[in-house]
């Protein structure tokens, strides 16, 4: 078994609607394993993505129709590459949906699903508010899937400010941790390379992070700068702000080094709490 991967991940633009989503992650596709990619990863919401003020309202179909899942899954099997969708919007019952990630082996199998957990339900300023939970349907089950590089673990986006769900994948065996994403470009520019490495860091796994970029159809705007960062919290590529290819060799023998040098994951200790009330002032 292999411990070198070529990973790329397909920095798209946020689409209105599935042709056009397709269309453009399958130029990128193409163009990344020409480049020798063995595995691609493509951002949150890739099949198409549009809001309506607070909402946000993907084009979404059921898994058995929908047009992006198939034509990923049959340029998997053709071109013998594993991919990550980071997320498509898969209809659920009652008028709403699921944000819903997928593995693909190199057969086209579909060898995973992961329904987004965490709601991106935030009021950043006076007139910027999302509200994922208006539309979707929260999933309640962590996710990791077997791969000839390792176990890979399944977030997506807003899940990153969730340490505890990347620490229980990374003490079940991770690798590898994706989070497919579709970060705005105001909490993009704080905070996400610097959770990206710190998720990486502190569970000494590699992260990879394709996200979306560019303005979203009906308000907003995506951060960009896809991510692949080590366990050491080096970042191996950011793919800037432009759509793009942005690529990385990863030798997953460095993961079990660092591990070996930092037992962390091995140190987590059991304890009690004790929340005292501070004397009130006078």
């Amino acid at each position: 078994m292999s411990r070198k991967l070529n990973i790329a991940c397909l920095q798209t633009s946020p689409r209105p609607d599935f042709e056009s989503a397709l269309s453009e992650a399958l130029r990128l596709a193409e163009r990344a394993v020409d480049r020798g990619a063995q595995f691609l990863a493509l951002p949150e919401y890739c099949g198409g993505l549009r809001s309506q003020g607070a909402r946000i309202v993907p084009p979404s179909s059921t898994e058995q129709s929908h047009p992006v899942l198939a034509g990923l899954r049959a340029f998997a099997s053709e071109r013998r590459v594993w991919i990550l969708i980071g997320s498509l919007a898969i209809t659920a019952a009652h008028g709403r949906i699921m944000n819903r990630g997928f593995v693909l082996d190199d057969n086209g199998s579909i060898v995973s699903r992961y329904d987004k957990i965490h709601m991106f339900d935030i009021q950043l300023s006076e007139s910027e508010v999302y509200r994922e939970s208006d539309t979707v349907t929260p999933g309640t089950e962590a996710v990791m899937t077997g791969t000839p590089w390792g176990m890979v673990g399944h977030t997506i986006c807003y899940d990153l400010r969730f340490p505890g769900l990347f620490r229980d994948m990374a003490k079940a065996g991770a690798a590898i941790i994706t989070i497919p994403a579709a970060f705005t470009r105001k909490t993009g520019e704080a905070h996400w390379i610097v959770l990206n490495r710190a998720r990486a860091i502190e569970n000494t796994c590699f992260v990879v992070s394709p996200c979306a970029t560019g303005s979203v159809p009906g308000g907003g705007a995506c951060f960009g700068h896809s991510l692949v960062v080590d366990p050491w919290g080096e970042v191996l590529a950011d793919g800037g702000t432009g759509p793009g290819v942005v690529s990385a060799v990863m030798d997953l023998e460095h993961v079990a080094d660092v591990r070996r040098r930092i037992p962390s994951l091995d140190h987590d200790r059991q304890y009690t709490r004790r929340w005292e009330e501070g004397k009130k002032a006078a």
